[in-house]
């Protein structure tokens, strides 16, 4: 029963996050959405005239971002260490620790994302909203993100994303350090499947609510479905890079 209690408490609290994440994502529509342009804080359209605050909120929105977006592909990962955490007579703060190093990987790609959004701003690329305003750009990063779905690396990360229990065989190690260590391990597996999809939120428009839920399922969808990791991966490849075509002709 006190177990049941540790993993109640475990999966409520990756739940809680992740409602509050799209609490605050569906926060910040809504501020874009109901108020005046003027009246609203977006980031700069120069990049040299970014400041200290405009990275720091670029940043916070693109980790928020993350966070709701993967964390609930993660949660099968999260109860199956649970679990074996439970097996092997460890507390659920081992869990807790896995999970804050899996989010921290991700918190890392963000910082590149924010980057990545201060160049786009550079060349025009973005609207003030935060839109793709470039067909060629926008075509580009879904052939990107498309050929990357035929890539071997891209089929062995989720092959590793599917199944929670082979890694936590194969790559299990006791103790904190061990947690912290597993959980950067999934994380840098996790990135490695799923990097090339968060890019197409420059193509949908970075705060665009139905592309993030859209991009979640896919994601979720990717690692769940009951059918091979190659062929899930080029058959999304190939809508991709229809879509990508299509912009280019349209």
């Amino acid at each position: 029963m006190g177990w049941f209690k540790a993993q109640s408490s475990i999966l409520a609290s990756v739940l809680i996050s992740i409602f509050a994440a799209w609490g605050y994502l569906f926060y910040q529509h809504n501020q874009m959405t109901s108020q005046p342009v003027s009246s609203m804080w977006m980031p700069p359209s120069e990049p040299l005239a970014w400041g200290f605050i405009d990275f720091a909120l670029v940043y916070f929105m693109w980790a928020v971002m993350m966070a709701a977006m993967m964390l609930p592909s993660a949660i099968p990962m999260i109860l199956a260490f649970a679990r074996v955490c439970r097996q092997r007579n460890s507390g659920p703060q081992l869990t807790y620790l896995f999970i804050s190093a899996y989010l921290g990987i991700w918190l890392l790609f963000s910082s590149l994302l924010t980057l990545l959004q201060w160049q786009m701003y550079g060349l025009a690329w973005l609207t003030p909203m935060m839109d793709n305003q470039n067909s060629i750009s926008a075509a580009g990063i879904l052939f990107l993100a498309g050929f990357y779905q035929f890539m071997p690396i891209k089929n062995a990360c989720l092959v590793h994303c599917k199944t929670p229990m082979g890694f936590l065989l194969n790559e299990w190690q006791d103790g904190p350090a061990g947690a912290f260590n597993m959980g950067v391990k999934h994380g840098i597996n996790c990135v490695g499947c799923c990097w090339a999809q968060m890019l197409i939120m420059f193509v949908v428009g970075v705060m665009n609510l139905l592309g993030m839920a859209l991009m979640t399922l896919l994601v979720i969808a990717e690692k769940s479905m009951p059918v091979q990791s190659k062929l899930i991966c080029k058959a999304i490849g190939a809508a991709f890079i229809v879509w990508g075509a299509f912009l280019l002709i349209a």
